[in-house]
């Protein structure tokens, strides 16, 4: 399906077990805004190369590689060439790797693995067949299995998890508590007892993104799996905490390409 400035998007939920979504996407202009997400985002590009920064740091992806950015990390991405590019994406439960292994896909977010790009893309093709969810969920065990030995095989005793501050993960968990209903800085500031402007720079050295971005890109990932649900434009701008569908539309196409409409009717 078409979408405007010459994008081109398919996204669907699958009734797989650790799949929250898949999402096929080409792009010319489009440029991602730094931003986080709850879910594991396992991506290969079929034409084009993608440049994108990972934790500040810089990174690319391109031909056989495959590139797995953990969740709760900030990311952004934009298209290497003016050709723009295509790419098919997997967005997994946080349970199918696990956290402990968020530290070493940072510091190494890249594959290149021929056998497990093969083993992504046999499972892409399972996803888009009626009937196969079985062969699905077997194609996704086995990639998982891979990707954890590949992490694990990369990574020393000097790569542990890295948790955020004290300060910035216990706001980060106020934001996630209230994406819908949002909260204040100066409550925010009351509650974890600092600073409003200390509070704001502790979160974006820890993260990478002010509070407002962070909770901002929260509300565009529970309206994707609103909308992916099959709730209206207009349903999903409430729901997910944005003040109407005119807001709604204007930070989903700003984070996605493509407006809530056009994300619904792919």
């Amino acid at each position: 399906m078409f979408a405007p400035a010459g994008a081109t998007v398919r996204a669907w939920r699958p009734d797989v077990p650790g799949l929250v979504e898949v999402f096929h996407a080409r792009f010319t202009h489009h440029a991602y805004p730094a931003h986080t997400h709850t879910a594991w985002t396992l991506l290969i590009v079929d034409d084009g190369a993608i440049r994108f920064d990972l934790d500040r740091h810089h990174h690319g992806a391109a031909g056989s590689a495959v590139t797995l950015l953990p969740p709760h990390v900030p990311h952004d991405g934009r298209a290497a060439t003016p050709a723009g590019f295509g790419k098919r994406v997997l967005y997994l439960d946080p349970d199918v790797l696990g956290e402990e292994l968020i530290g070493a896909a940072v510091d190494h977010p890249t594959f290149a693995d021929r056998q497990l790009r093969l083993r992504v893309h046999q499972l892409h093709r399972a996803l888009e067949r009626p009937g196969d969810a079985l062969e699905a969920e077997s194609r996704l065990t086995l990639i998982g299995a891979r990707i954890a030995t590949l992490l694990r095989s990369g990574r020393t005793a000097a790569d542990p998890p890295r948790p955020p501050s004290g300060l910035a993960g216990r706001l980060r968990d106020l934001l996630d508590a209230h994406v819908t209903d949002g909260v204040t800085l100066r409550a925010a500031a009351a509650q974890l007892h600092a600073h409003p402007t200390h509070l704001v720079r502790s979160f974006t050295t820890a993260f990478g993104l002010p509070p407002h971005r962070y909770l901002t890109g929260r509300r565009v990932e529970l309206a994707r799996r609103l909308l992916l649900a099959g709730q209206r434009p207009a349903e999903v701008a409430t729901a997910a905490g944005f003040y109407d569908q005119a807001h709604l539309t204007r930070q989903f196409s700003r984070y996605l390409g493509v407006s809530p409409g056009h994300y619904a009717r792919a």
